[in-house]
């Protein structure tokens, strides 16, 4: 598995993948460059990495029956082309398969749709391109983000899309907006995450971290508007 590259490992969690005990592969390289990412260290695909994947497969070994999952995460596992015969060798050890993405590559998608059992989706913005290209430093097609849901709506799998709610780039008509186009194209579950400076961003308080998130009339709206909604602090 000399193809798939690796940009740290955590162990054991309850976070990454809902009412299950999983590893998390964080996936070396993102072609997108959101100002609120606290992973920026794994948006370089060729960064050096000195994790062996054969040896998180002889970990994955020991651990069967105390771990029920394996959730690749970024970065954008997407990204990179070995994701699926990692996740190939991952489930033929019975683990079941989360995925983090925010959509890139929907062709991909859609080979690699059929192997997880749960996919947590990243809406970055209002899905209009203008928007999520400021909020990807240019890079998003949002058009493709869209085709990725549409796949995901479509599949039958369980999912959760989720925003990060930066208030230095979004408002509450953003939320609004982007919870419209949402229910509009199927989604269910939806998530409005706290945002936690960065460490560059020495500006930002806690209560304007808490002011998209703590908004009662918009939190009052979304849990009318989705069969599962909550905020994550």
């Amino acid at each position: 598995m000399g193809s798939i590259r690796i940009g740290g490992i955590e162990k054991f969690s309850i976070v990454d993948f809902p009412n299950q005990m999983a590893a998390v592969v964080f996936m070396q390289g993102c072609p997108w460059r959101c100002p609120f990412c606290h992973n920026a260290q794994l948006q370089d695909v060729n960064a050096e990495t000195n994790i062996v994947w054969e040896k998180f497969i002889d970990f994955l070994r020991q651990r069967k029956g105390i771990l029920d999952a394996v959730v690749f995460s970024g970065g954008e596992p997407l990204v990179q082309k070995g994701l699926k015969e990692a996740i190939v060798e991952v489930r033929g050890l019975g683990y079941k398969i989360g995925l983090h993405t925010g959509g890139y590559r929907p062709q991909y998608f859609m080979e690699i749709l059929p192997l997880t059992d749960w996919v947590g989706f990243d809406i970055k913005a209002p899905l209009r391109e203008e928007r999520y290209k400021e909020i990807t430093g240019g890079a998003a097609e949002v058009e493709k983000v869209k085709d990725s849901l549409k796949i995901l709506c479509e599949s039958g799998k369980h999912f959760e899309c989720r925003t990060t709610c930066d208030p230095r780039f979004l408002s509450v008509d953003d939320i609004y907006e982007i919870a419209n186009s949402l229910k509009t194209m199927g989604v269910k579950e939806y998530y409005l995450q706290k945002y936690r400076p960065i460490e560059s961003d020495k500006n930002t308080s806690e209560g304007q971290c808490l002011v998209l998130i703590e908004d009662e009339k918009l939190n009052e709206y979304l849990r009318q508007n989705f069969e599962v909604f909550d905020v994550r602090k």
